[in-house]
């Protein structure tokens, strides 16, 4: 038997053991508590309930034979266990011993992995939503309210959700009204950015000049400096004025935009080269009296160059479709003309495609 001298530590370090694994248990619940908020953490959370469980059981199992020690030392010394029984606890406690050292750092490294996870998850999260924004502000599906002009858009990236598309609607001094669409090479990032430099810097020179040939000219010059002799814009810009009754427009080497009135159409084509190829090149503008009812469509290179087999889509039947349905609505026209694409070409339509039309009401 043993003597109630050694019951009494025996005891006392089951105790210690009990409240090493306490402590364990502890650093669990609070990281727990820090994952249970977050439903995408199921994972790490199942993880941590599991730790947490283990100690748990090995501070209660503790308890327990500490209290059989104390019963046994305070009331019945003949309960006492023999000496191989208490011989038999050295080895788990002197493994609790060494264990209770790493709980802290096994907490710590518990945190760290639920930050890093965090992280990743929001990194994960801005990955997926980013190229959707950034694309939402190169060309926006939902445009402003224009008093006097009716307004519809249609846009669809060759890859991805990315373009080098760009389109523009926004109010401009006097009560005019600035419409742009524009095409910059490529459909990588790199072609998504110059496009949103060209659609913010051509809003400040349209600001600054009435004439959309002298902004186009500003414009140019500054993108020229920027040194990327592999990219090249072209951009339509027109400039509606609601109380002069005029459509004012230029172009640097875009797709020419339609002009319709009563059921008769009209190019309005390129007034100057391509954006970034010589710093000194020169854009005209041209002006057209504008009436109740006649619509304007622009667009991108993307819709002509649909193909099936060798045939494009093509400016003849682009202009066809928009003379024929001019009366319907600028919304229901774009996404016309985008569906008819998407039907002549015999597979998905690889460049990117943006349509802008607008009706003065």
């Amino acid at each position: 038997m043993i003597p109630q001298p050694l019951l009494l530590v025996a005891c006392i370090l089951c105790l210690v053991a009990a409240g090493l694994w306490g402590r364990s248990a502890l650093i669990r619940m609070r990281l727990l508590r820090k994952v249970e908020g977050h439903a995408d953490e199921v994972a790490l959370r199942q993880l941590v309930s599991g730790d947490l469980a283990r100690d748990t059981h090995a501070m209660g199992m503790y308890v327990v034979i500490a209290l059989f020690f104390g019963v046994a030392y305070v009331t019945h010394p003949d309960l006492a266990p023999p000496y191989w029984m208490l011989g038999g606890l050295v080895v788990p406690l002197m493994a609790t011993m060494m264990l209770a050292q790493y709980a802290r750092r096994d907490g710590s490294l518990a945190r760290n992995r639920l930050q890093v996870e965090r992280r990743a998850m929001e990194v994960l999260q801005q990955e997926e939503s980013a190229p959707q924004r950034w694309a939402e502000r190169l060309a926006p599906s939902v445009l402003p309210d224009t008093p006097g002009y009716e307004l519809g858009t249609a846009h669809q990236a060759g890859v991805g959700v990315m373009s080098g598309d760009l389109l523009d609607v926004f109010e401009l001094p006097g009560g005019r009204l600035g419409c742009v669409v524009g095409d910059v090479s490529g459909h990588d990032v790199e072609a998504s950015i110059t496009a949103l430099q060209t659609k913010f810097l051509l809003r400040s020179y349209l600001r600054r000049f009435r004439d959309p040939g002298q902004a186009l000219e500003e414009l140019n010059r500054q993108l020229v400096s920027l040194e990327r002799p592999e990219e090249f814009v072209s951009l339509c810009v027109v400039v509606l004025d609601q109380h002069a009754e005029t459509l004012r427009y230029a172009s640097a080497g875009h797709p020419a935009a339609w002009f319709v009135r009563d059921r008769e159409i009209h190019p309005l084509r390129s007034t100057g080269p391509l954006l970034m190829m010589e710093g000194g090149s020169e854009y005209l503008s041209r002006e057209e009296l504008i009436s109740p009812n006649d619509v304007v469509v622009m667009l991108t290179d993307g819709l002509a160059e649909a193909r099936a087999g060798e045939k494009f889509f093509g400016e003849e039947r682009l202009a066809a479709m928009i003379r024929k349905n001019a009366d319907l609505a600028p919304s229901v026209l774009c996404k016309l003309l985008v569906d008819a694409a998407a039907e002549f070409s015999d597979g998905p339509i690889a460049d990117d495609v943006t349509v802008l039309a607008v009706r003065k009401a």
